[in-house]
């Protein structure tokens, strides 16, 4: 209908201006025989032509244009998932365990779910907008006068019959096309708004659940536990089972849609994982391969060793208890048992047997607890059951909790975790008691994943940690470094930001047990993002904070790179990789520029406003920063140009000694009687440096002998050169040389100088003169030096 209603309705209109212009013509006939004939305006076939050329191009865009492109396709794939995940969500939702746990879940959902149903119907209007537009191509054909005037003309009409015969038939491919794609775009908008006001009323449930969850929560459920009427009817062991089997299908179909609707960030975490699997199982082999697996004894490694699917596992699973915060219960609480389960496999053989005891009966008490609170009613028997495992907790947390501590890597927080589980369990029964039987549970759920979450996260550091350190001696071992560095050390200095990690990921998981994580991180979100107004600088607390953790980052990872590329401080001064260190630097350098840029952005500040600021610093440079920026720049160039480099033995002024490290500020320099000079990296460049090691490690020495006894040059000279030839120490690739500074009657001065390493040359002078001394003494020589 509409595309034969168009087309009639346009040919009608050039009837009507045909008719008009027809008797408009006839009425002016006389004027126009009086007109000369020589300026009227005359239309050609080819005008004609090009008239229907370009009405039939306009109407070939618009049928490219009026199809749905690939993006369209998609939008329309994205719209059927969505309407799939919102069709299992209503389903769960209809007959789901309203714990709070669950019910934040949905609302997290369902809030996701009406953004994209919000996206997805801006799409679809553009896309009506877009037809909207192709149809008004089509009356601007209207306004043709050639293509008008060849409509009126009968006989010319007749002329092009060809061409109009094409012309309408893209017309009308056009107009079908356009018809059909608008009716799926009705019924596309028609199915969005129709989700739209399902994920809206199911919002509303949800509020209204979790609503009354903080109001009973707040006061008393349930009758006080003595007054329960003893009167009920028990329930036969049939209908228990029943109810508990109903229970586990709504609680496998909360799950099994969560599983489904966080499948791509699990699979990415699985993906990581089995990366980090492999990387460690790379190391371990190359050690195994060169037989220096058995020197990780050295290390008291105590999981690395015991396999890597377990310990990778450990991570995993560690990672994906902090990272779904909002998951269902059941979900949850299998995260957890299968992280637990991991840890009792790490601990078999390893742990006494009084602490493996104590360790599984722990994990028998959650196991219960979380049975009970998850497919038992909520009645006297559950609320007994409940007090009974309190109990249970409280006299654990008093003596047998002891056990497990000794045999953890890090005992500080483990005081703070038992004082949390003891106290959360005595709240437990108090509110069970008094009849607030949800936050009773819940606190009880709260104290045993508190506690077993802080054995699991103690692991998980060592784990890190033994990780860092495969690491390390894997990439010293492949340099040709064998010697065991000093691990203990290095892992208290590498254990002080993890600490803060897992701190942070021990706090979330009970804030979120607790159900108050997310009103901590609306009001803290809200205090961040709160903007605050300086003169006319406006700034957020939030960029604030994220502008000094950033640097705070760049700077630790700038202090501890150059562990993961084996670099340690007790390294062999012979054997230290000058050219290694110097990639190091220009790392650490990128590392904090880096740094210092991606915090400047992060903190919002507008250019305009930094080049302020930068002026001010410029000002702060002339009156008492010169120097600081003097040696910053200086270190820059002494990374590029080289002219000393970590491991060198230099004099600068009087000082002299070999360069520990390089800052960006400073540089530090061992003398040899065991200080730390510290010497900022302007004075370097100021002064003249002696550098004995900036072509190789040798420096020539010299020693002064004399000799006396029945002998000749020639032999004594065999003699230095064999006993110099023996000493291993003695580069002999550069010839020793020998001078004689006086000769008389059996009586010889000699000076001998050699090349020998600049690290050892008070020893290779001494070993050199034992060596003489004895070669001398057995020809029957007096040697004197």
């Amino acid at each position: 209908m509409f595309q034969k209603r168009n087309f009639l309705h346009l040919l009608a209109t050039l009837i009507i201006l045909f008719y008009n212009v027809n008797v408009s013509s006839q009425t002016s006939s006389q004027k126009k025989e009086n007109r000369s004939k020589l300026f009227e305006e005359t239309t050609t076939d080819s005008d004609y032509l090009m008239a229907i050329e370009k009405a039939g191009e306009v109407m070939e865009s618009a049928y490219n244009d009026a199809d749905f492109d690939s993006a369209s396709h998609h939008l329309f794939g994205e719209i059927k998932r969505t309407q799939g995940k919102l069709d299992l969500i209503l389903a769960s939702l209809k007959d789901a365990n309203p714990n709070v746990r669950n019910q934040q879940m949905y609302y997290t959902v369902l809030k996701e779910l009406q953004q994209q149903l919000d996206e997805q119907n801006t799409a679809i209007n553009l896309r009506n907008q877009n037809l909207e537009k192709i149809k008004g191509r089509f009356i601007e054909l209207r306004k043709d006068k050639t293509l008008t005037g060849l409509l009126k003309d009968t006989i010319r009409r007749k002329q092009f019959k060809k061409e109009f015969a094409n012309l309408k038939k893209r017309y009308l491919a056009t107009d079908s096309l356009m018809t059909k794609n608008q009716g799926i775009l009705n019924t596309k908008k028609r199915l969005t708004v129709q989700r739209k006001i399902e994920v809206s009323n199911a919002l509303i449930t949800v509020e209204n659940n979790l609503e009354k969850s903080g109001i009973s929560i707040l006061h008393k459920e349930y009758p006080f536990l003595w007054s329960i009427n003893e009167s009920v009817p028990k329930k036969t062991k049939k209908e228990i089972k029943q109810n508990i089997g109903a229970k586990i299908i709504i609680e496998e179909s909360v799950a099994a849609y969560y599983l489904s609707y966080r499948t791509g960030g699990l699979i990415m975490l699985l993906f990581v994982m089995i990366l980090l699997g492999w990387y460690i199982s790379r190391n371990l082999k190359y050690l195994n391969a060169n037989g220096y697996n058995e020197n990780l004894s050295h290390f008291n490694f105590k999981y690395l060793n015991r396999g890597i699917l377990i310990p990778v596992g450990v991570i995993g699973l560690s990672i994906a208890v902090v990272s779904n915060l909002y998951a269902p219960a059941l979900f949850l609480e299998l995260l957890q048992l299968l992280l637990l389960g991991f840890l009792t496999v790490l601990f078999k053989n390893k742990w006494p047997n009084v602490a493996m005891k104590n360790w599984i009966f722990l994990l028998g008490l959650f196991f219960t607890l979380c049975f009970l609170d998850l497919f038992i009613e909520i009645g006297f028997f559950q609320r007994c059951a409940f007090i009974i495992i309190n109990i249970c907790g409280i006299r654990y947390g008093l003596v047998q909790i002891k056990s497990l501590k000794e045999q953890l890597y890090i005992k500080g927080f483990f005081k703070w975790a038992t004082v949390i589980f003891i106290g959360l369990n005595g709240l437990s029964i108090l509110y069970n008691l008094f009849g607030r039987v949800s936050l009773s549970n819940m606190l009880s759920l709260t104290a045993f994943i508190s506690l077993t979450q802080i054995v699991a996260l103690s692991v998980l550091l060592k784990i890190i940690l033994e990780i860092i350190i495969l690491q390390i001696y894997t990439i010293r071992i492949k340099r040709g470094f064998e010697k065991i560095f000093d691990h203990e050390s290095l892992s208290d200095t590498l254990k002080k930001p993890f600490i803060i990690v897992i701190s942070y990921m021990w706090l979330v998981v009970i804030a979120s047990n607790l159900n108050i994580w997310e009103a901590l991180r609306s009001s803290l979100g809200s205090l961040l993002s709160h903007p605050n107004t300086i003169g006319s600088i406006t700034f957020t607390l939030g960029n604030i904070v994220l502008f000094f953790i950033i640097i705070w980052v760049a700077h630790l990872l700038q202090k501890y790179v150059a562990y993961f590329f084996g670099e340690i401080e007790d390294e062999n001064e012979e054997e230290i990789n000058k050219r290694q260190h110097s990639k190091l630097l220009i790392t650490r350098l990128l590392v904090l520029m880096g740094g210092y840029l991606l915090a400047v952005a992060a903190s919002g500040m507008p250019l305009d406003k930094l080049s302020i600021l930068l002026g001010a610093l410029g000002v702060g440079v002339g009156l008492g920063l010169q120097n600081v920026v003097n040696n910053f720049v200086s270190g820059v160039i002494l990374i590029f140009d080289k002219p000393i480099q970590v491991g060198d033995v230099i004099e600068i002024s009087s000082e002299s000694g070999r360069v520990k490290s390089m800052g960006l500020r400073t540089t530090k320099i061992n003398a040899p009687n065991g200080a730390e000079i510290i010497i900022p990296n302007g004075n370097l460049l100021s002064q003249n440096i002696t550098n004995w090691t900036y072509t190789d490690n040798f420096k020539l020495v010299e020693i002064s002998i004399e000799i006396s006894g029945d002998t000749s040059p020639d032999d004594i000279n065999t003699i230095i050169m064999e006993a110099l030839k023996s000493l291993t120490l003695i580069n002999m690739n550069k010839t020793p040389q020998i001078y004689y500074s006086a000769i008389s009657e059996e009586k010889y001065k000699i000076l001998v100088k050699f090349w020998c390493s600049i690290y050892r040359t008070e020893e290779t002078v001494s070993n050199a003169r034992q060596v003489l001394f004895k070669s001398f003494k057995s020809k029957g020589l007096t040697f004197s030096a």
